[in-house]
């Protein structure tokens, strides 16, 4: 069950050729990335959006939110340069 006070996470999700970023919150991550693999969301379904290439964990899904709407206005580059900083080979972070 979803509460702001649960644990919430923000996380980017990738095609295999690294062309198209999708940016999410959850307060489940294993769940939602099953969600997304297997079909269930229809932007990540239309755009093969399957490989995690970054993630961050909050104290509250309500911040893990704030954090989520801040970067989803991101320009593009800002957000490769926060994937590389973490992650430089892109590598798929499946949990």
């Amino acid at each position: 069950m979803e509460t702001e006070d649960c644990k919430g996470y923000i996380y980017i999700l990738t095609t295999k050729d690294n062309n198209v970023l999708y940016i999410g919150s959850t307060v489940d991550l294993k769940r939602r990335l099953r969600q997304h693999k297997n079909g269930h969301t229809i932007f990540t379904h239309k755009y093969h959006l399957s490989k995690l290439v970054w993630y961050q964990e909050f104290a509250s899904i309500s911040n893990a939110r704030i954090r989520e709407k801040q970067m989803k206005k991101w320009n593009r580059q800002w957000k490769i340069n926060i994937i590389n900083k973490l992650n430089p080979h892109w590598t798929d972070l499946d949990l």
